[in-house]
């Protein structure tokens, strides 16, 4: 072979593997975009830190996770979680109360926000609480009697809770010389553990579920305006446009029903894992592992 014919064919040769590497590098590619487009988008979940809501929305994220989406928690208020649904920050917010805790949210986004009509937990209750040694305090229009006792103050949570503005509502209705004092929701609870230890007043405003109602002597304070309402149920709330982008979790979700002893065997396998020193979502996927049937139902199976 001529000199040339060698420098011609070896031209050749590398023009062929340049052409077959492109022709793999293509394929490659196209793959890797394909896999790209069959993985599930990150949901941006709201979280608050109230008990029951670190609880399913850990609860949540092991379900969802095991599905094969991926979640992120955005520890915000109520408030800024709605502002950020409207705006298409956020994906979900699993707790909406209604028909009054979180009635001014509803008024104010209804146009901006999917505010789901399926409930997933009907046995809310909300109100003023006092620990049970204060026998002498049964209603809300008791509390004006002793409000040197209370230093004339409802020890409160998160200042943007839709409860808290309904407290403060409690307060004008019944003209009660009290200030509702802001703080959080683990904050408020230790308050009343410190003040229960030590036999002092002391009135908050909690609901139904939570933890505390199981491991301390408590009491609702009637309230016979029916400022707070009666029965609450919880239901959840999704930017515009999710059920479309994500229309199994959608319906997942709105299937998503539980009752009081599903919630509170739920929210004590959390406590449990935050009192070992571990993380919530432990105590969620325990949960989840034993309760299997009730989620398998959530997810039409």
């Amino acid at each position: 072979m001529s000199f040339n014919k060698k420098r011609m064919f070896m031209i050749v040769c590398i023009l062929a593997i340049v052409l077959l590497s492109a022709c793999g590098g293509t394929e490659g590619t196209a793959s890797s975009a394909n896999g790209k487009a069959e993985e599930k988008p990150t949901i941006q979940m709201g979280q608050i830190s109230w008990a029951e809501n670190i609880a399913v929305t850990n609860m949540w994220k092991v379900i969802l996770e095991n599905e094969g989406y991926d979640v992120e928690f955005n520890l915000l208020d109520m408030g800024t979680q709605m502002a950020a649904l409207a705006n298409d920050k956020l994906d979900i917010n699993l707790e909406v109360w209604l028909p009054v805790q979180d009635a001014e949210y509803v008024k104010q986004y209804q146009d901006e926000v999917n505010f789901s009509e399926e409930t997933w937990y009907d046995n809310a209750k909300v109100g003023l609480v006092v620990p049970t040694y204060l026998e002498d305090i049964h209603s809300i229009e008791d509390l004006n009697k002793y409000q040197a006792e209370f230093d004339g103050e409802i020890t409160g949570f998160d200042p943007g809770a839709g409860t808290m503005i309904v407290t403060q509502d409690v307060i004008e209705e019944y003209g009660l010389d009290y200030k509702l004092i802001p703080s959080s929701e683990p904050a408020m609870v230790t308050e009343l553990e410190n003040a229960i230890k030590a036999e002092e007043p002391i009135v908050v405003p909690l609901w139904n579920p939570h933890r505390v109602f199981s491991e301390m002597e408590l009491k609702y304070l009637e309230d016979p305006k029916k400022v707070y309402g009666e029965a609450e149920k919880i239901y959840h709330a999704t930017r515009q446009g999710f059920a479309e982008e994500y229309p199994e979790v959608s319906e997942w979700i709105k299937n998503w029903k539980m009752d009081d002893e599903a919630i509170g065997s739920l929210m004590s396998e959390v406590a449990k894992a935050e009192e070992n020193g571990e993380k919530a979502i432990i105590g969620a996927e325990k949960w989840v592992e034993e309760n299997q049937d009730l989620v398998n139902e959530w997810l039409n199976r």
